[in-house]
């Protein structure tokens, strides 16, 4: 039998990104469990995690809903569901996992009572698609959360750095040239409401850091492995990527820099 292929996406699913997803789900945890408190997510809940990636979501949710409630995680990539049913085992969770692509396959659960998707209507090629599916499966009066990028190209540094904003202008159009939209917030009210959700409540996300913040090493890894990635597009070079590391090093090495993240749109709806 022929091995079966690694499903990619736009970031990569190799060890450094692991590790960079593992960074980036601690430094946004606590915005992430006020928002799901504040949604209602509690013990007895069935909650799917929408683009599991990992499970590092998948992990905390499970801690909240408890044996009485259940998790259940779907994700295309082979690589990110290895780690999360490992450590699944290991920890003796309640989740239970499938490997799927969101655009083809359908989600083969339903009845549940939340739904949680960060950061995945930016990679894939049909917004309308996803949400379509995540109304089906939810229960009358479910509840879906988002997280999703509304404005990337406000990620922006203070001291400007030409080569950071063309840095950010080089990622999104890497997304847009994979289909996906870095934007996808923008459409995402539309298709709700088509889909029958009514709005509960939305809150931008974005914010002014520091180098001493630990909120910092957020971007900066980000730019660091797709500096890497950009090269091996073909969409940068060699040079411009070393401009950008000497920019980012000296806003790192100022303790007087700002940076401002891309801005986020958390969105709570929930199902007519």
């Amino acid at each position: 039998m022929p091995e079966k292929k690694e499903r990619d996406y736009v970031l990569g699913t190799d060890p450094e990104e692991l590790a960079r997803l593992g960074l980036q789900h601690r430094i946004w945890q606590p915005h992430v469990l006020e928002c799901w408190q504040k949604a209602g997510i509690t013990i007895g809940k069935r909650v799917l995690d929408v683009g599991a990636g990992p499970g590092f979501a998948s992990f905390d949710l499970a801690g909240i809903v408890g044996e009485q409630g259940e998790v259940v995680g779907v994700e295309r990539s082979s690589n990110f569901l290895a780690h999360l049913n490992a450590i699944n085992e290991a920890r003796n969770l309640n989740i239970r996992s499938y490997e799927l692509d969101l655009m083809e396959d359908e989600i083969p659960e339903k009845k549940f009572d939340f739904t949680w998707c960060r950061w995945v209507n930016s990679f894939v090629s049909n917004p309308a698609i996803l949400v379509e599916k995540l109304a089906k499966v939810l229960k009358p009066n479910g509840r879906a959360i988002f997280h999703e990028y509304i404005n990337y190209a406000s990620w922006s540094l203070a001291p400007a750095s030409q080569a950071h904003i063309k840095f950010v202008q080089e990622v999104m159009a890497s997304w847009r040239a994979m289909g996906g939209e870095p934007d996808a917030a923008l459409v995402l009210p539309k298709l709700l409401q088509e889909n029958g959700f009514k709005m509960v409540w939305t809150k931008p996300l974005i914010f002014s850091i520091q180098p001493s913040d630990y909120f910092w090493q957020w971007p900066a890894s980000f730019i660091d492995i797709n500096l890497e990635r950009l090269m091996a597009l073909g969409r940068i070079d060699q040079t411009f990527a070393d401009e950008v590391r000497k920019d980012i090093k000296a806003a790192s090495d100022n303790p007087e820099s700002v940076m401002l993240t891309p801005m986020m749109l958390e969105i709570v709806v929930e199902k007519v």
